[in-house]
């Protein structure tokens, strides 16, 4: 298995963000236009665009499809997205718009036979997003932290026909002090579904630090502050998950 970057388009209020540990209130603005965005990261190397509509997943229902949109008509390559997608409707609407792959969070805990009837329906275009917070898996848009342990959780969707599980240490997230990869790595040990590292990635010896978890069973990683503050070049990045 290739280990795949994963370039972060953040939306809130149609531009492209990025927040601190989730937090809405401490937003920095770094694109007006996110299919231009799509565009640059395309044009560094992407093979891949990760995707996440911040107030759908406060909302709990899509609310930045224009700008997602604009994304999957400038990128050219496979867009996942997560953010506000809690029915079997608002998946296939966004499948049929273009997306490659949705992402399921809040309702992967809340109600995860939606998950394994998504898979059904829509096999190898469904990953689980699995959000934590020291440990333990957070929801709605990360407002709330739950019992549930993230390795029980994952367990959960072993049969499932998950694409894949995304990884969050929300501690972490857009502080760029460094990812949790040996979390990561844990947990991709733990089930047979390919996991992609989130949250904290900071410069390439994060990328280095997941190309090392390799054999673990981890599929890549996700990068959005490091990217745009330009502490990680796409390009040296991929070089390196390549080996």
């Amino acid at each position: 298995m290739t280990l795949i970057l994963f370039p972060a388009i953040d939306l809130k209020d149609g531009r492209c963000v990025r927040l601190k540990q989730g937090d809405m209130a401490q937003v920095t603005v770094f694109n007006d236009d996110p299919a231009d965005q799509a565009a640059r990261f395309v044009a560094a190397g992407a093979e891949w665009i990760h995707v996440v509509d911040l107030n759908g997943a406060f909302a709990g229902r899509p609310l930045n499809a224009p700008a997602v949109s604009a994304i999957i008509a400038a990128a050219k390559v496979p867009v996942q997205l997560g953010g506000g997608i809690r029915d079997i409707a608002t998946i296939e609407a966004w499948l049929r718009a273009g997306i490659a792959r949705v992402i399921l969070g809040t309702v992967a805990v809340k109600t995860p036979e939606l998950v394994r009837q998504a898979c059904k329906l829509f096999p190898g275009q469904v990953a689980v997003g699995i959000d934590a917070r020291a440990g333990h898996v957070a929801t709605e848009g990360w407002a709330e932290t739950s019992d549930l342990s993230v390795e029980d959780l994952a367990r959960r969707f072993v049969d499932a026909g998950v694409a894949a599980i995304i990884h969050t240490d929300i501690d972490r997230d857009g502080l760029l002090g460094g990812a949790n990869v040996a979390a990561s790595a844990a947990l991709a040990k733990s089930v047979p579904i390919p996991v992609i590292v989130s949250g904290g990635v900071s410069s390439i010896d994060d990328i280095k630090a997941v190309k090392a978890q390799e054999g673990s069973g981890l599929a890549g990683v996700i990068a959005g502050r490091a990217i745009y503050d330009g502490r990680l070049d796409i390009a040296d990045a991929i070089q390196v998950l390549r080996g």
